[in-house]
């Protein structure tokens, strides 16, 4: 195996251990309350440079898993200073530390002169413009044009009934949704499109006995036919540009 793969998959599973594997919630919930006067603050970088250093076995090479302890010990710190467990934090906290290990990667396989050559041969690419271009149109562009073409049932619905889901889980479900339907139309796994319909029309979105059931049904179905069909158009398209 490729050497430089190998010390990337090192210095993530190092860091898959630290955060995840020797971190018991209990220990989490100790360090939220205390924050820096917790001594496990300390204790966790350290160990998170020690595994580090240990799984790279690389023994003269100290530096790395002194700047995985240093950025570490901030990067959490930062997380714990925010007060909140929510999603946003805990998704920024791994892609600091994500940043820091692609840094050190960077460093140890002398890569930084790759950096720029990378980025103009991505950008100047059809088949990784196409792909992000797609992507990017329905999770984004393609959700908003679903959501302004029923609004006016949404309203209706809210009206009559109200609307007893979660806050933007339909949106969330459509951007899920749209991205595996494109990735089957990408790979040739158009049986599994409609898989995807069966399992999406075991739902129930509410009960049979209310008025406003059958409005609801008819709501979803056509969001639901609308982000199918774009999504595949999209899919079609893409597979011409990148033939």
């Amino acid at each position: 195996m490729n050497t430089e793969l190998i010390l990337a998959l090192q210095l993530l599973l190092a860091h898959l251990v630290t955060d995840f594997v020797l971190q018991s919630k209990k220990l989490i919930e100790i360090k939220q309350e205390k924050k820096a006067r917790t001594p496990f603050l300390y204790i966790h970088a350290i160990l998170a440079g020690l595994l580090t250093y240990f799984i790279l076995q690389q023994w003269s090479l100290w530096w790395p898993a002194l700047i995985i302890t240093i950025t570490h010990f901030f990067i959490d710190l930062w997380k714990l200073n925010k007060n909140s467990d929510a999603l946003k934090y805990f998704l920024a906290d791994q892609a600091m530390h994500l940043v820091v290990l692609v840094l050190v990667w960077l460093l140890l396989t002398d890569n930084f002169q790759e950096i720029l050559p990378f980025a103009e041969s991505f950008f100047t690419s059809t088949i990784s413009l196409v792909y992000l271009i797609g992507y990017l149109l329905v999770i984004f562009p393609v959700g908003f044009v679903i959501g302004k073409a029923t609004h006016r049932w949404q309203m209706e619905i809210s009206k009559e009934d109200g609307l007893n889901s979660l806050k933007k889980a339909g949106r969330y479900i459509g951007i899920f949704e749209r991205i595996l339907v494109l990735t089957f139309v990408l790979t040739d796994n158009f049986s599994a499109i409609g898989f995807l319909i069966a399992a999406k029309s075991i739902l129930r979105f509410s009960d049979k006995s209310k008025s406003g059931a059958r409005k609801q049904t008819e709501y979803v179905l056509i969001g639901t036919l609308m982000s199918f069909a774009l999504t595949i158009i999209i899919g079609f398209l893409m597979r011409v540009l990148i033939l």
